[in-house]
């Protein structure tokens, strides 16, 4: 399985096997449609994107997966809030009641910002030091992060929780640029560009603005 959009291994479902059986095809099928899912919401494409998703949850949704059709809310709720849209992942939490899963559990609890008493160890390694770190410290810990995604990620759940500073945009804003991630690299050039005003850097203004126009012009639709 392809995984170059994975938040994280223990989110993804596997569909590669190490000999035996081959995977069921709604483990295949679901693994790769949430891949695609991924792509294109960040990408701004949103109705392809949440066609794809639909198709997702219908595969395992049509083997009666419950913990594996959360797991794709989760990985639902991880792209969207990794683009600073504020979900709270109710679709997961109210099946997770009845499939808990302790692993699961403690990714939701850290992308909806519930960090006090959280097990750490239960985290994708990449973010364990996110939560460790003292507060004043955090908008360091993106920049450090190998995984795009992962990065993205971090940065966003700073600004939510009030914590980014001015490097913590720009770690996102070149990761989502470096990616072609419009869709979050939209929303951070618009955070820059409020800092910029609020500063009233002029020629900073003009040149995030240019840079928004682009990204803009891009999500347009193609003329007839």
């Amino acid at each position: 399985m392809k995984t170059l959009l994975a938040l994280a291994s223990l989110l993804m479902l596997t569909a590669c096997g190490s000999g035996g059986p081959p995977p069921p095809d709604w483990k295949t099928d679901a693994a790769d449609l949430i891949e695609r899912y991924q792509k294109h919401a960040l990408l701004g494409e949103n109705t392809l994107a949440e066609r794809y998703f639909q198709q997702a949850v219908g595969a395992t949704g049509g083997a009666g997966r419950v913990s594996e059709t959360a797991r794709l809310w989760l990985v639902r709720c991880a792209t969207r809030r990794a683009m600073l849209i504020d979900d709270a992942c109710s679709e997961y939490a109210e099946l997770a009641r009845i499939a808990p899963n302790a692993a699961d559990q403690a990714y939701y609890r850290f992308i909806t910002l519930r960090w006090d008493g959280l097990d750490v160890a239960q985290l994708p390694a990449q973010h364990r030091d996110l939560v460790r770190a003292p507060a004043g410290m955090r908008h360091a810990v993106p920049g450090k992060i190998d995984d795009p995604l992962a990065r993205l990620l971090d940065a966003s759940l700073l600004v939510m929780r009030q914590e980014a500073d001015a490097t913590t945009l720009e770690v996102a804003v070149e990761t989502a640029s470096e990616r072609g991630w419009r869709q979050p690299l939209l929303t951070y050039l618009k955070l820059q560009q409020e800092q910029a005003s609020a500063r009233g850097n002029l020629p900073e203004q003009a040149r995030l603005a240019r840079r928004i126009q682009l990204v803009e012009q891009s999500l347009l639709p193609p003329p007839k």
